[in-house]
């Protein structure tokens, strides 16, 4: 009788309580993030636009886009103190098309040259990457006068009255970051993703505004599903319950 009473009441207490810790992590998170458009782009999840006005998040923070409202574009944020510009998202192939911002637009200011101090890659972490379907673009800045052999496959770039920037085409983007191929005496070199857009597969150095302009495909991995809610553990033993029932 006594051990009945006793697997009772802890029955009794784990129908009442297991619910309400269930449904706590659920309140928390709220009923998640309705899709939001920025210009003519769909923001769906895992993607959410935060709202400045309740300050309430609804995603996670990998995620964040956020609307410039000016011109309608939606931002995907990054290391730097620029992000990257959506330019289209399949949400089928887990991809986005982007534009480096800060690239953009320094290589569009023709009455400076500004060279980018670190690759585009290095401004992403997981979950996102570079495609391996993009080629790779290398800006270089030159302190010592190349050979000719060197300059054979570089184009100089045209901005402001620098005469010591170059670029130069390369092959496909390599996630390992293995650009030793790329390096030149005498250079600091910046690998920049471009997609493939040509039907011969390569990318024509001498267009390299009109590439960088034209962005990247990025990629994303699925955000990981939350952790289970553990089962709770009665406080009570059965000695002390039994206590309590006689």
């Amino acid at each position: 009788m006594a051990t009945t009473s006793c697997w009772f009441l802890v029955f009794v207490w784990v129908v009442w309580w297991l619910p309400l810790m269930l449904a706590g992590p659920e309140e928390q998170l709220g009923d998640g993030c309705s899709d939001k458009k920025c210009g003519n782009i769909n923001i769906s999840q895992p993607f959410w636009i935060p709202d400045w006005k309740t300050g309430r998040s609804c995603g996670s923070f990998d995620f964040v886009v956020n609307c410039n409202k000016t011109e309608n574009i939606p931002i995907l944020r990054s290391s730097g103190s620029t992000g990257f510009a959506i330019l289209s998202i399949s949400y089928e192939n887990r991809s986005l098309h982007v534009v480096d911002v800060y690239k953009e637009e320094d290589i569009n200011d023709s009455n400076r040259c500004h060279f980018p101090g670190w690759n585009t890659s290095g401004k992403l972490a997981p979950p996102f990457k570079v495609s391996n379907s993009n080629l790779n673009l290398i800006l270089y800045n030159c302190t010592k006068t190349l050979a000719h052999r060197d300059r054979a496959a570089l184009v100089e770039m045209r901005c402001g009255n620098a005469s010591d920037m170059f670029v130069r085409a390369g092959g496909r983007f390599n996630e390992t970051g293995n650009y030793g191929g790329y390096a030149l005496h005498g250079c600091n070199a910046t690998v920049v993703p471009v997609m493939n857009s040509s039907s011969s597969g390569k990318a024509s150095a001498s267009h390299y505004k009109q590439l960088i302009n034209g962005g990247f495909l990025l990629t994303w991995d699925l955000p990981p599903l939350p952790a289970p809610v553990p089962l709770p553990t009665p406080v009570l033993t059965r000695k002390f319950t039994c206590r309590l029932i006689f």
